[in-house]
C-alpha cells in the first residue's frame, strides 16, 4: 500500500473531522463526493426557488412529469 500526503486548511480539516488519524483513501473520496453532492442539491434548491418551482404542489408536479413522458412517447 502507497501512502499520500495533502495539506488542507485549519478550517478544512476541523470542518471535516479529521481528527489526528489516518484515513482511507476511499473514505476521503467518500466524504469528498458528499460534499460535492450537498453543494450540488444547494444550487439546485436555489434555481428551483428563482423559477417558481419550489412552490409547486404534487398535482403540478405529476402534470410536468406526465407531460414530458407523453411528450417522449410522441416524438
Amino acid at each position: 500500500m502507497q501512502t499520500l500526503q495533502i495539506k488542507i486548511s485549519d478550517t478544512d480539516f476541523q470542518k471535516y473531522n479529521f481528527g489526528n488519524k489516518e484515513i482511507k483513501f476511499t473514505d476521503l473520496v467518500d466524504i469528498i463526493s458528499k460534499e460535492y453532492a450537498k453543494k450540488a442539491l444547494i444550487e439546485c434548491n436555489e434555481i428551483a426557488k428563482q423559477n417558481g418551482l419550489s412552490e409547486m404542489g404534487m398535482d403540478e408536479i405529476n402534470a410536468e412529469i406526465k407531460a414530458v413522458r407523453d411528450a417522449k412517447t410522441n416524438y
